[in-house]
């Protein structure tokens, strides 16, 4: 029999780890060699552990899923990507597929598709949550017979990295020392957002991390 494949297991809330595990533990083929409270976690395990597919949450503390996705996908480019999120929003699906995941699968069908949604990225086949593959392709052909182009990003990766942590409540001291950069340079990151988005201060910034997912309400 082949090894089973090594699962990285990243999500903020204990009991829902402790549930996807279950479910993937359960069967021959899967096992979870890791798990990760955040984005950060993930990555950093994922460096150094032996894994071969990533099942991330998008909305996570210090680093989201879709930050940790970009991140594992420029430093481990061979590592599969899977999202386990509550999130059935067309935007996110596209944000996903553009850092590099080969499926999205909601936690409330977890027990129905999840296992099946690793072995088909093991497969190197996408996965998209049943159902929703009519409303995307629709979604898309009417965006493309406008002229539009999918939605761009607002924020580029570095400002999003300092708006999420400015929403969770951290100094620029403390954004500095977690990205290693100046606090200085974190405050001009700041003032950048603010006047990019329209903003004028903290909240209003917390306002839009919370509409972006980047941080739970």
């Amino acid at each position: 029999m082949a090894a089973p494949i090594r699962v990285l297991l990243a999500d903020d809330h204990t009991l829902v780890r402790r549930g996807v595990r279950l479910i993937l533990d359960g069967e021959p083929d899967l096992t979870v060699v890791a798990e990760a409270g955040d984005g950060a976690e993930a990555v950093a395990l994922a460096r150094e552990t032996e894994v071969d597919l990533a099942v991330l949450d998008i909305a996570m503390p210090r680093m989201t899923g879709l930050q940790a996705a970009r991140e594992l996908s420029r430093r481990l480019p061979g590592l599969r990507i899977l999202f386990l999120t509550m999130y059935e929003n067309e935007q996110y699906f596209f944000e996903a597929l553009r850092a590099g995941a080969c499926g999205y699968v909601l936690k409330s069908v977890a027990d129905r598709d999840l296992v099946e949604a690793c072995r088909a990225a093991m497969r190197d086949e996408p996965f998209i949550l049943p159902g929703a593959e009519r409303a995307l392709v629709r979604s898309y052909l009417e965006r493309h017979d406008r002229g539009d182009r999918l939605p761009e990003r607002a924020v580029t990766d570095r400002e999003e990295e300092i708006l999420k942590l400015v929403a969770e409540g951290h100094s620029s001291k403390e954004i500095g020392e977690l990205l290693f950069i100046s606090a200085k340079t974190v405050e001009r990151h700041r003032a950048n957002l603010l006047n990019k988005l329209g903003m004028r201060d903290r909240l209003e910034l917390t306002r839009y991390a919370i509409r972006a997912g980047l941080i739970e309400p």
